[in-house]
């Protein structure tokens, strides 16, 4: 039996403020996935390779901290934040990242690694089968499967050559990036019952900034533990194309999260993840196009079916998103105002699960 979708409201921007979001996605996402890719593309004169993952980690999360600063000091800090619960989603996020550019590192191809990433469903899905006794659909376990054969195909039909070793390395560190999704999905769920039995507001640019905030002290902690600093910033020095390379791509960072954010405040939820997963789509056909990720026709296939799996997961929380209704009661929350709860692990509606999912605020993009 399906669980009623938690009351909501539907919130209506106006077009200036879509076209201010959604282009402010689609500038800052586009920009950074190709700056991601220059990264860990670029060779020094000498022909060394930038590998310095949680260094580039810090810088990132230094500038979305300080932008959200900035927005916090001009609206007000929220107090009572439970920091137990954002340090840990601090460390499942900031872990996701480096196993997504640590994937990038040992050679696996952008648009395989985007591709992989859309199917954040995968761990909530083995979860809730394993732990909570779910039930989904045909058409549920169809997505995944078209993501995840789409994706296989992509890599099988790119044009690179790498060493197995490298390739079954970068797809592990890829699975690990999902896998802390799904636990950031989990501890966001405990954070907002939390505050929500706390009566706390939580304002968008508390997410942001104290998100950021525990990954910047996991990202410095990890560095210093693998000597990575040193190292990291005498190979910058060597050549400042790199750290060039690596500011552009936190400013593009912080400024597509306030994008992001802006969006979630302003819209229906299931507009801000139209915008963010059909940016993806756009970034690994400009990355295949621009960037010298040359498909077979296989892979090109390859593509079709992942984002098919990506557009039908898109429709479904479409379709779940209708179904929410206004509140009516007076203690509904500013949260659920912003988006629907996600049900419980053992939930048996599938469409509810899917719809909860886009609570979840993910700086891993």
């Amino acid at each position: 039996m399906s669980e009623k979708p938690e009351k909501g409201v539907e919130k209506k921007g106006t077009i200036p403020q879509l076209l201010w979001g959604a282009g402010g996605i689609y500038a800052c996402y586009m920009y950074y996935g190709s700056l991601q890719e220059d990264v860990f593309r670029f060779k020094d004169a000498d022909g060394g390779k930038f590998t310095y993952v949680w260094f580039l980690q810090i810088l990132e999360a230094a500038a979305n901290v300080l932008v959200s600063f900035t927005m916090l000091a001009i609206t007000g800090f929220t107090r009572g934040i439970p920091h137990e619960l954002f340090s840990v989603t601090g460390f499942t996020q900031v872990l996701s990242k480096w196993c997504t550019n640590s994937a990038l590192k040992y050679g696996v191809s952008f648009p395989v690694a985007t591709l992989a990433k859309s199917a954040k469903m995968i761990p909530v899905m083995i979860g809730s089968l394993l732990l909570g006794g779910a039930t989904y659909t045909l058409r549920d376990y169809a997505q995944v499967a078209a993501i995840v054969i789409g994706t296989s195909v992509v890599s099988l039909g790119s044009g690179k050559k790498d060493t197995p070793e490298s390739t079954y390395l970068g797809m592990f560190m890829l699975a690990g990036s999902l896998a802390c999704d799904g636990l950031t999905g989990g501890v966001q769920k405990r954070l907002k019952a939390k505050t929500a039995e706390k009566n706390i507001k939580l304002k968008a640019y508390d997410f942001m900034f104290w998100t950021n905030l525990y990954m910047l002290l996991v990202a410095i902690v990890a560095a210093f533990m693998n000597s990575e600093i040193s190292a990291a910033i005498e190979f910058c020095n060597k050549d400042s194309r790199i750290m060039w390379l690596i500011i552009k791509f936190s400013i593009c960072s912080a400024l597509g999260q306030s994008f992001i954010f802006f969006t979630i405040s302003t819209f229906d939820p299931l507009v801000n993840a139209t915008v963010t997963t059909t940016r993806k789509i756009f970034s690994v056909i400009y990355s295949i196009l621009f960037k010298g990720n040359s498909l077979s026709p296989i892979g090109w296939f390859g593509v079709a079916i992942a984002c098919a799996g990506v557009l039908a997961d898109i429709s479904d929380k479409a379709q779940a998103s209708q179904k929410t209704v206004a509140p009516k009661n007076k203690g509904d929350t500013e949260e659920s105002l912003v988006a629907p709860s996600r049900p419980s692990m053992g939930s048996t509606s599938p469409r509810a699960s899917k719809l909860g999912s886009m609570t979840q605020i993910n700086v891993t993009n």
